[in-house]
């Protein structure tokens, strides 16, 4: 799985910079997984807003303690993560898929994701590096295109038919000479996944690394997550882990169910 460009924030992401809500969103946006330290001048650049307004911005985003000041400029803090993992669904979902995460890593020795649906991308909410880790630069709240991707491909085949008719008007990006950019193998490769249960990446986000994922769905058989084992093309069957694979991923879901019924979500 290929890291992402650098981006300032999600493009798809309503931002009205003319109320001061919109400005703050902005600049929290601006700041990529990448960024260590970012010059106020390059925040300008990427939020569009005008020099004065920008720096009253940041200033008080450093006073509320979500930015922190660097050598190089500004970055996120680590309050704004904590935030982040006081959003209720994706702790419970890290919390539940953790423990069958670490089994796949230990039966496997390959690393293993879990993946959301964002928009028309997948968001890696967690990543357990395998005991010979592969050189998959995926990172946890990286972003990745659901077309070339199997963690992607499991959630666009379990989503509704819309979501793949956006994602095809949006252009099907190459990212290497084995992406598939056609709109009908790519629904042939749907197809199979919904007959299958898993779908498969064949060095089609990153050139030496291959993929297999399952889903994570509810009782309405929407999905909630995927759950994906990576590793390099020279040693990585993924074929060979199905059954243990779709196994983890319904044990996710059927104690994600049962912790609901019981009023424990």
């Amino acid at each position: 799985m290929q890291t992402p460009d650098p981006a300032p924030r999600d493009p798809a992401l309503p931002v009205d910079t003319g109320t001061l809500l919109g400005k703050v969103v902005a600049v929290l946006f601006a700041f990529s997984a990448q960024d260590h330290g970012v010059p106020l001048a390059e925040l300008g650049r990427r939020t569009g807003l005008a020099k004065g307004t920008l720096h009253r911005v940041v200033g008080d985003l450093v006073a509320a303690r979500l930015l922190e000041r660097t050598a190089n400029g500004y970055r996120l803090s680590g309050l704004v993560f904590e935030l982040g993992m006081r959003a209720s669904v994706e702790r419970r979902l890290l919390e539940v898929a953790t423990p069958f995460m670490e089994d796949l890593r230990e039966r496997t020795h390959e690393t293993v994701h879990l993946g959301v649906l964002e928009g028309q991308e997948v968001v890696y909410v967690a990543k357990i590096g395998g005991h010979r880790q592969a050189a998959a630069p995926s990172r946890v709240g990286g972003r990745m295109p659901l077309h070339c991707t199997a963690i992607g491909k499991v959630l666009l085949a379990h989503s509704a038919p819309q979501l793949l008719a956006d994602v095809v008007a949006a252009g099907l990006t190459r990212r290497t000479a084995r992406t598939v950019i056609a709109p009908g193998p790519l629904r042939r490769q749907l197809d199979s996944v919904i007959e299958t249960g898993v779908a498969f990446e064949y060095e089609e986000s990153a050139v030496g690394i291959v993929c297999v994922a399952a889903p994570v769905l509810d009782a309405e058989d929407r999905p909630v997550a995927a759950i994906s084992v990576t590793g390099p093309v020279v040693r990585f069957q993924p074929e060979k882990h199905t059954v243990a694979l779709r196994a983890a991923a319904a044990g996710v879901a059927a104690t994600l169910a049962r912790r609901s019924a019981l009023g424990r979500g």
